[in-house]
Order: structure tokens, then C-alpha cells, then sequence
């Protein structure tokens, strides 16, 4: 049996490439194997062909192999997951952010975010003085702002602030790195905002300041400020957002004009004009340092609130200044030689007292509650103003001994009644402080005795009228005897009326407040400005009531310009920022006559021997014709000097807050210093001018020896009174007929027993 597998090639795998050489050889011959070598280059071709590979390695196997293949299985779920993952959070983060840009109102809408108004105040020249509320002062953009500021501000709060998009994954680190360092938690203390999450937050994330939510305007601003993680979260997407909206500059436009820089200032063209009298955009690099250092801490850094601290947070900033390139080695240098100083008004502390009166007495929608720009112009003049505050320092410094707690103000005014300076304490650099010229009501002593004379001169009373200065007792129902006494516990028996108020005599002007009626002269006092009631006992007549400083300078201003009311004022008109014509004006100066301009001449003479003769001595100065009163209560717990030239009435009064007893002092002494210090002062550069007063007529006989009080002075009482009759008795008809005996009777305790000078 043949074999069928004969003759057939055999089942070997061929030489491939030898065999293809041979056969597509034109004639076959014989040859030597080709080495094994000459395969190498075909080899290389292909290996060309497959560089890019991943050269296949060989699985492993066994339990290794295992673990290898079910970690890449799981890495690649991971990533599968975590790619998608953060593709829908970008997702998300995009439409969120979206949502935000669309939110976003124009840039201008944005520049003033302030929920209340401010009021600004001129004094009577028409120059800044004070500022209350809300200060703004106008919009400044990054363009037109003082280079100067627009860098200290970058180089202080975010130095990259070109360069991110709206958040800084480097200051954050860095942020918590610090706070972890200092033992807080990682978002706690330092945050590593940039400018764009810092303006986010002024803008409180788009969520307006709503009052009929019945949350208040701080609550909201607390609100804002939160710093819970959530909240972060969502600062960052609304900077991102408007990052997409704004530009860089328009970004920081909005940042330099909402950011609260102290002081009640807002904006920075609000606090340039607030600390330096001055435009945002001519601020050279020491005002602009110090501003930028505000932003850290605006009310604990104010300059108005602590002047050196400000300065060394400025030093600071103009470091940060000179390492990033914004500032020379020299530039720095000078910047830091001459560090930035608050402008006169603004070391004014915001006009002090007289700011805060003047706030009080304008209508409330347009001072405290206001949600306008309001201009006040006023009556102050701020050369007054600083003459009263040297006049009442100097003589603290000089005669009153060191570490004393007794206080002191100061009104100074013209006689019409319009406030020129006003000190309502010795801490002069204060807002919102206890006001002693307007708040508080002390007992005014014998700076009272003016008004009883004035009701005497107005009825026919002659300055050179006698009264008997003698022990004198009145029986008062319900309390029993009073005896009122001099302050030297001596009498002087017949003196006339100008001696009288001279020396201020106490038993001279209780009988002819009692003569003339202590209704009368209740009335007088009244009509003159002094509105809180009096006592209605005979001690009235030596100021056992109380009063204001204000209401008593005023009062006297009324005998200056000639027997007319004075209403003490220091608004002389309101207006919007806006508007050129005012809203509202004054509501004070002179009103009704109370007395005869020849009565207040005349009392205006009487006056005059205070101070050239009698107890008001120390108040001379420069030869000028002065009038004025004394005035010390009993117990020596209040004195007062309230005086005149011819020009300006000035109220002194002296004390402690408490009522312990001045040691030592009468109104005549320390005020009447005080008083002759400022005005003085005041006085400097004014032409010498007479006081309007009058000569008196030749004297009269009022009353002389003992009078029986069964029978109301005034009457003729043959056994113990000579009263000698004037010319037709017109004198006693006019008390007849007022008072049916001219006298007053008794009623109500005395609440002082004389004593008073």
C-alpha cells in the first residue's frame, strides 16, 4: 500500500524569508544559507512601526497577580468616578456662578451702600467743622483715586489681587497655616480673602439691608459678616462671579467706596475728608498708608481715636509699600519721616459739644434719623471755640491742683443769642459725652440775683434807690422762721441797690424781690429764657432754683441787647447735599421784650460795678467796660461767673458731678478766671467797644430798719418800717395794684439759706 503522504511536502513551517528570496529569485542556484543576521533590519522596521506601544508586559500570576489587577480596577472606578464627579461639580459651580453674574446690578448701583445719611456741619464761615452719621462724601473710582491709595490698599489686603481670578488657593493656605500656628482653627482668626471675597462681603453676598424684615441695620451687618463655612462657600462663588462681571479696577471701585474706614467715615473720599480736610485724589503716600491701615481694623485704628497707633499701622504700610515696587527707598523715607496728621476739624473730635447740641436741637428725620445727605450750617466760630478751650485749660494747668475731678463749662454767645463756642466739659475731644453747658441743672446762687433787680428797675426802681442791709426774718407757713444772711455774716445797714448786687448782698435782694412780688420776678426770669421752675419761696431771690448753663447765658443776653427774650440757637439752616436752598432755618434769636430798654441799661451799669468793684473783679482784661454776676451756692457746690462786653456774653459755671462741696472757690474766683482767660481770648483783634448802659437816677429810700413780716413789705408800717414815699407814691400804687400790698406771702420751703455771693 502506497503511502499516500508520499511525494508530499512536509508539515514544517517554512523559512520565510529565505523561502521568499528563492522564490522570487529569476533563477534559482544554489546558495549559502544567508546568516541569521541578515534578518535585522526587517526586524528594526517593524519595531519602528510600534515605538509608540506600551510594551506588553507579561502578566503575573498567582495570588500577586490578583491583588495588581483588582487595585487597577479599583483606581480605575475611582477615577472614572471622580472625573465625572467633579465634571457635574464644575457643572454645578458654572450655573451657580451664572446665576450670580446675572444678579449683579451695574457697577454705580453698587458705590454707595450705606442704609442712613450723614450731616455734615459748617461753622458760621461756611467751613467743615463736624460730621455725624454715615460720612460719604462722594464716589472715587480706582482711576481717579490717589495712585498713592490705590496701591497702599493692594499692597496691604491682597498683594496678587492683578493676578487671580477672584479667590487665592495661596493666601488661603497660607491663611491657615497661620491660624493653626497660633493655636486656632484653620478658618479662624486670618481668612485670606482677596479684595474680590472682601467686597463680596460688603455687598453682603447681594442680600439688601431690608428694615420691615424687623432685623436691625447692626444685626444685618453681623449677619454679613458671619464666617461659617457655608457662608465662605458661597463668598467664593459670588467673587467668582464677579470676577466674570467686573473688571479688576471696577472691582476695586466698588471696595474703596463701601468699606467702612472709621470715624463714622465710609469710602475713601468720605474718610480723606473725614481725617484730612482733603480729595481722595491728592493723598500723598503717608495719608494713603494710613488709610489703607484702617481697613484692618477701622474703629480700633481710628486716628481720631488713638492718633499714634494710627501712625505706626500707617509706618507699616508703607513697608508693604516699598518691598512690592509701589514706593522709591527715598519715597519711603519721607513718607515715614512725616507721617500723616488729622486736619483742625477732624482733631476736633467731630465738633465736640457744640456738634452734639446742635444735633439735638434739629429736627430728628434730618439729624439722627436721617437717611439723607444733610448740610447744617451753624453759628459756631471755631476761633472762639478754641480760644474757650485754652482759656478753661490754663487755668486748670495753672490754679487748679493737680488731679482734681471738679469740671467746668463754658457758653460763649453773641446777644442775640447765637452760640459762638461751647465747652461742655474738660475733656474737650469728645462726641457724645454728658454736655454740662445744656444737660446739666444746677443751682444758679446769687448769678440769680440779676432777674430780681431787673423786675425792680422795670417797675421804677432807681440803681441808687437805698435798702436797709439789716437782720431781716420771715415767717414761712408750714416751715417757720427763715433769716436770710450775708455771705460775710456781717450787714452793712443803708446801701443802695448798685451796692447791693456790687458786693451781692443776700438781704438787700430777698426784700426787693419781696417788694416787687416774687411772682414778678418769677415771671421775668421766665420770660428771659429760664424755663424749669422756680422755687416759690423767698429764697428764690438767691437761686435756689435750678438752670442750665446755656439758659442763663442766654438770659443775660437778653439784658445785653437791651431788655429783649433770647432763644440760644447755633442752627441757622438745614439743606440736602444736593440742594442749593435750604429746607428749614434758625429757630432761635431775639423774641418778645420782657423788660425797658432803660431797665436794662440801668442793669447794665449795676452789672458793670460788679466787675470793676465787686465780687467779679478777677474778670477784668484790656481796659474793656465788662459787666457780669457771681454766683456761688450754698455748701459751695456750684459757682458761676456769667458775664458781658459789648459784644459777646460769655456763662462760666464750676462744680463736681457729684455736688461735693469746691473747696475754697466762689464764682468770683476760679470761673471768674476761666471767664476772664477765654474771653480774652475771644476779645483778640475785636475793637474796644462802651457797654450800653445807662447813669442811674438820684437815690431813693426803700427800706430802712426792722420790718414786722405780719405785713407785706411795701407797706407803710409806722412802727417798724419807714418807707420813704417816692413823688405821688406811684411806686406802692403799682404794687397795690399787682399784687393787692406789693408783697408776696409766704410758701413752700427755702431750699437755700443764703451764704451766697
Amino acid at each position: 500500500m502506497s503511502d499516500s503522504r508520499k511525494g508530499k511536502r512536509p508539515l514544517v513551517a517554512d523559512n520565510r524569508y529565505g523561502r521568499k528570496a528563492k522564490a522570487t529569485s529569476a533563477k534559482p542556484a544554489p546558495k549559502k544559507a544567508a546568516p541569521k543576521k541578515a534578518a535585522k533590519p526587517a526586524a528594526r522596521t517593524w519595531a519602528k512601526s510600534t515605538r509608540a506601544r506600551k510594551p506588553v508586559r507579561a502578566k503575573r500570576g498567582g495570588i500577586m497577580g490578583f491583588f495588581a489587577g483588582l487595585a487597577r480596577g479599583i483606581l480605575r472606578v475611582i477615577w472614572v468616578a471622580t472625573s465625572r464627579a467633579v465634571l457635574v461639580v464644575g457643572l454645578v459651580l458654572a450655573l451657580i456662578v451664572g446665576y450670580f453674574y446675572t444678579t449683579l446690578p451695574p457697577v454705580n448701583e453698587l458705590l454707595d451702600g450705606r442704609a442712613s445719611g450723614s450731616v455734615t456741619m459748617l461753622d458760621h464761615n461756611g467751613e467743615v467743622f463736624a460730621w455725624r452719621g454715615d460720612q460719604f462724601g462722594g464716589v472715587v473710582t480706582a482711576e481717579n483715586v490717589s495712585p498713592h491709595l490705590k496701591n497702599a490698599v493692594v499692597a496691604t489686603e491682597d498683594k496678587r489681587f492683578y493676578k487671580h481670578f477672584g479667590l487665592s488657593p495661596r493666601g488661603i493656605a497660607s491663611a491657615v497655616r497661620i491660624n493653626l500656628s497660633e493655636g486656632r482653627g484653620p478658618l479662624s482668626g486670618h481668612g485670606g480673602s482677596t479684595i474680590t471675597q472682601q467686597t463680596a462681603k460688603l455687598l453682603c453676598l447681594g442680600e439688601p439691608f431690608d428694615p420691615s424684615a424687623g432685623q436691625t441695620e447692626a444685626e444685618y451687618e453681623a449677619q454679613c459678616r458671619r464666617g461659617s463655612l457655608k457662608r465662605k462657600a458661597k463668598e467664593a462663588v459670588y467673587a467668582l462671579a464677579m470676577e466674570a462681571k467686573y473688571s479688576k479696577n471696577e472691582i476695586l471701585s466698588i471696595y474703596l467706596n463701601r468699606a467702612y474706614m472709621g470715624g463714622g467715615a465710609y469710602g475713601a473720599e468720605g474718610a480723606a475728608q473725614r481725617f484730612f480736610g482733603k480729595q481722595a485724589a491728592i493723598l500723598n503716600p503717608s495719608e494713603a498708608a494710613m488709610l489703607a491701615g484702617l481697613l484692618t481694623a477701622p474703629s480700633t485704628l481710628s486716628p481720631t481715636s488713638n492718633l499714634e497707633r494710627s501712625q505706626n499701622r500707617a509706618a507699616t504700610v508703607l513697608r508693604l509699600m516699598k518691598e512690592q515696587g509701589y514706593l522709591s527707598a527715598e519715597e519711603e523715607a519721607v513718607a515715614q519721616a512725616n507721617p500723616a496728621v488729622l486736619s483742625e476739624a477732624a482733631e476736633a473730635r467731630a465738633g465736640g459739644y457744640f456738634a452734639d447740641w446742635v444735633m439735638s436741637t434739629g429736627p430728628e428725620f434730618f439729624t439722627r434719623n436721617t437717611t439723607e445727605d444733610v448740610i447744617i450750617r451753624t453759628t459756631l466760630d471755631q476761633r472762639m471755640q478754641k480760644a474757650a478751650v485754652e482759656g478753661l485749660n490754663w487755668v486748670f494747668d495753672n490754679k487748679v491742683r493737680e488731679g482734681s475731678k471738679a469740671q467746668a463749662a463754658i457758653v460763649v454767645m453773641s446777644a442775640d443769642g447765637a452760640v459762638r463756642a461751647m465747652v461742655g466739659g474738660r475733656k474737650t475731644k469728645v462726641s457724645g459725652a454728658f454736655n454740662r453747658a445744656t444737660q446739666a441743672l444746677r443751682q444758679t446762687g446769687s448769678a440769680f440775683k440779676p432777674f430780681v433787680y431787673a423786675a425792680a428797675l422795670d417797675l421804677g426802681y432807681s440803681p441808687n434807690d437805698l435798702v436797709d442791709d439789716s437782720p431781716y426774718c420771715i415767717d414761712i407757713p408750714g416751715s417757720g422762721q427763715w433769716c436770710p444772711k450775708n455771705y460775710t455774716k456781717r450787714f452793712v445797714g443803708q446801701t443802695t441797690m448798685t451796692n447791693a448786687l456790687t458786693q451781692s448782698l443776700n438781704v438787700p435782694a430777698v426784700k426787693i424781690s419781696e417788694s416787687v412780688g416774687r411772682e414778678l420776678v418769677s415771671t421775668v426770669a421766665s420770660q428771659f429764657g429760664i424755663k424749669n421752675d422756680l422755687a416759690a419761696g423767698p429764697a428764690m431771690a438767691l437761686g435756689s432754683s435750678e438752670s442750665t448753663l446755656i439758659e442763663m447765658t442766654g438770659a443775660f443776653a437778653g439784658i445785653l441787647n437791651g431788655g429783649s427774650s433770647v432763644t440760644p440757637y447755633g442752627l441757622i439752616d438745614l439743606r440736602l447735599r444736593d440742594d442749593s436752598e435750604p429746607l428749614m432755618g434758625t429757630g432761635g434769636g431775639i423774641g418778645e421784650r420782657v423788660i425797658q430798654e432803660s431797665a436794662a441799661q440801668q442793669l447794665i451799669y449795676m452789672m458793670e460795678k460788679v466787675v470793676s468793684e465787686g465780687t467779679g473783679r478777677r474778670a477784668q482784661f484790656g481796659g474793656r467796660q465788662l459787666a457780669g454776676k457771681t454766683g456761688t451756692t450754698s455748701a459751695a457746690k456750684d459757682a458761676w461767673f456769667i458775664g458781658f462786653s459789648a459784644d459777646y456774653v460769655a456763662g462760666v459755671w464750676m462744680g463736681y458731678d457729684d455736688n461735693t462741696p469746691l473747696k475754697g472757690v466762689t464764682g468770683g474766683g476760679l470761673p471768674a478766671e476761666i471767664w476772664r482767660e477765654a474771653m480774652k481770648r475771644v476779645h483778640e483783634g475785636v475793637p474796644v467797644k462802651p457797654l450800653p448802659m445807662r447813669e442811674p437816677a438820684p437815690a431813693q429810700v426803700i427800706f430802712e430798719g426792722e420790718v414786722n413780716e405780719t405785713m407785706p413789705i411795701g407797706q407803710n408800717n409806722p412802727a417798724t418800717d419807714t418807707l420813704v414815699s417816692r413823688p405821688k407814691n406811684i411806686i406802692d400804687q403799682v404794687l397795690q395794684d399787682i399784687f393787692g400790698g406789693g408783697g408776696g406771702g409766704g410758701g413752700g420751703a427755702p431750699v437755700s439759706n443764703g451764704g451766697n455771693r
